[in-house]
This record gives structure tokens, C-alpha cells and sequence, in this order.
């Protein structure tokens, strides 16, 4: 993982765009399992919501690692 991303001289961390994907990611994750009726199956709906962000998030942080 690089240590900085410059965006029109802004520098940012790599993390933070990779929370913004996994936000993104897992906010369109959750319109598909609303529409299916998947959250009449879970037991604390933001419990699962903030454990599927926490997952895509290392996932994109994993597959996204050696990139320089």
C-alpha cells in the first residue's frame, strides 16, 4: 500500500478511499438484501450492517495491498 494519493495536490490517505469504496459497496449491498426481505432473517440490522462494511472493507483492503 502506497502512503499518500494525491488528488488535485490534496494528499489523503489510501484507507479513507477505501473506506468511501466499502461505504459505497456496502450501502448498495444493503438496498439489494432490503429488497429481498434478507433483513426479516437477521437479528440486530445494524449490528450486520456495520460487520458487512467491516468486512468489504477488509476485503478491499486485502485485494488492494500491493498496488504502487
Amino acid at each position: 500500500m502506497i502512503g499518500e494519493v494525491s488528488l488535485y495536490g490534496l494528499y489523503v490517505p489510501p484507507l479513507l478511499l477505501l473506506t468511501l469504496a466499502a461505504l459505497a459497496v456496502s450501502r448498495l449491498c444493503n438496498l439489494v438484501l432490503a429488497r429481498t426481505g434478507f433483513y426479516r432473517l437477521v437479528w440486530h440490522p445494524a449490528l450486520f450492517d456495520f460487520s458487512l462494511f467491516v468486512i468489504v472493507l477488509g476485503a478491499l483492503a486485502y485485494y488492494t495491498r500491493n498496488w504502487s
